[in-house]
């Protein structure tokens, strides 16, 4: 008998319609291209990327061409949207959450950073190159002593002197940073103690990477931690437009829906590796599929997804329609990164030993939930950005 819900490329298991409701046509036709793209060059280099804890050049090399910011068939307004976006990083997140986050680090926190951040002639003289990747960065916010509790404690300085400035200090989790042209370092100015943002050449004087080992989550995304000793960049490296910790979490509040996108996304990768295996795994001379516990624990893990789905979508359509929350995207990424952890935990499960083995799928997806339960505000930031929207009281301490 032939299953009623079935897995529809590029989109995964969606038994309510969400990307045909959602999307046009042409957009769906880019995100198959996307998805074609990733079965066929991208995924093949998955394993040993995991092994060996590096994302191959080829990843980036593969995506580029795409176009994906503005592709060909899509209007540039629904390109630009949050709802395409949030469909983009579903996709990639449905290969692997390593390869997701490299390009939303170039797609979103870097392509945002200059959009929202930068001057009108700044975002016209970079855009472009952004797009098509000729110009690469990332996103420098978080620091070793400092993540959730950023916005006060941000201690990275930036003192004016003459017509440039010199920046102090330390960054800590930025992915990619390794493969950039420049750094969106954020420091706080001397003079007004306000946060700035400036676009710092990786090569700089004065800049250090090191990168993080020892990961567990993401592993082929590749960490650094960089320190800045004296590096100086002129008033015009600054983005022009950042001028407070308002202004940057601006920039935050528009983001924060991409990973709840991805929370969704690894979740439709953990179910299609979880319904390969277990119709082909024979037990008990039965194909694992037709257990009745294996069956509830696959139910679970889409109903999972589809509500996730249905919470993100909804969210981009409000913040394309101009309505931008705090406690909305808060919400949506605690939720989906919650419902995350339980549906990778299941889908490993009903793999059994196997489910610990990088060629069975599962195994990438329950390592990387653990990494976006927290990264990007954790679940309890988010609980308590949602409980002050519900109370009117806040409770940070």
């Amino acid at each position: 008998m032939n299953p009623r819900l079935r897995s529809e490329a590029p989109f995964g298991h969606d038994p309510l319609g969400y990307a045909e409701a959602m999307l046009s046509e042409g957009a769906r036709a880019a995100l198959a291209r996307l998805d074609d793209t990733l079965r066929t060059r991208i995924a093949p280099l998955l394993p040993a990327a995991w092994e060996s804890a590096t994302l191959p050049g080829a990843v980036i090399d593969a995506l580029a061409p795409l176009d994906l910011m503005q592709p060909v068939g899509v209007e540039p307004a629904e390109a630009a949207s949050s709802v395409f976006s949030g469909y983009r990083a579903f996709v990639l997140a449905r290969t692997d959450v390593s390869v997701a986050t490299a390009y939303n680090a170039q797609s979103g926190l870097f392509r945002t950073a200059v959009r929202r951040g930068g001057s009108p002639e700044q975002v016209a003289a970079l855009d472009d190159a952004i797009r098509s990747f000729a110009l690469r960065g990332v996103f420098a916010l978080t620091e070793p002593d400092h993540g959730s509790d950023i916005a006060g404690g941000l201690a990275t300085t930036a003192t004016r002197e003459g017509d440039g400035w010199v920046i102090d200090g330390a960054k800590r989790w930025i992915g990619g940073a390794d493969a950039a042209d420049v750094l969106v370092v954020f420091a706080r100015a001397a003079d007004d103690g306000e946060v700035k943002a400036f676009l710092v050449p990786r090569s700089a004087p004065g800049v250090t990477l090191t990168r993080i080992e020892g990961k567990v989550s993401l592993r082929p995304m590749q960490n650094f931690d960089i320190r800045l000793d004296g590096v100086r960049v002129d008033e015009s490296a600054r983005l022009q437009r950042v001028d407070s910790w308002r202004d940057v979490a601006e920039i935050l509040r528009s983001l924060r829906s991409d990973v709840a996108w991805i929370a969704t996304g690894l979740q439709a990768g953990a179910l299609d590796a979880a319904v390969a295996y277990v119709r082909e795994r024979e037990q008990f001379g039965s194909p694992l599929g037709g257990f009745q516990l294996v069956q509830e624990k696959l139910a679970r893990i889409l109903g999972n997804l589809t509500s996730s789905l249905g919470i993100v979508t909804r969210l981009s359509a409000r913040q394309d329609a101009g309505v931008l929350r705090d406690e909305d995207s808060a919400l949506a990424k605690m939720q989906t990164a919650r419902l995350a952890r339980e549906s990778v935990a299941l889908a490993r499960e009903v793999q059994g030993g196997n489910g610990i083995l990088l060629e069975h799928g599962a195994a990438r997806f329950f390592a990387d939930a653990e990494a976006v339960y927290s990264y990007e505000g954790t679940h309890e930031m988010t609980a308590l950005i949602v409980g002050r929207g519900l109370t009117g009281s806040s409770a940070f301490v």
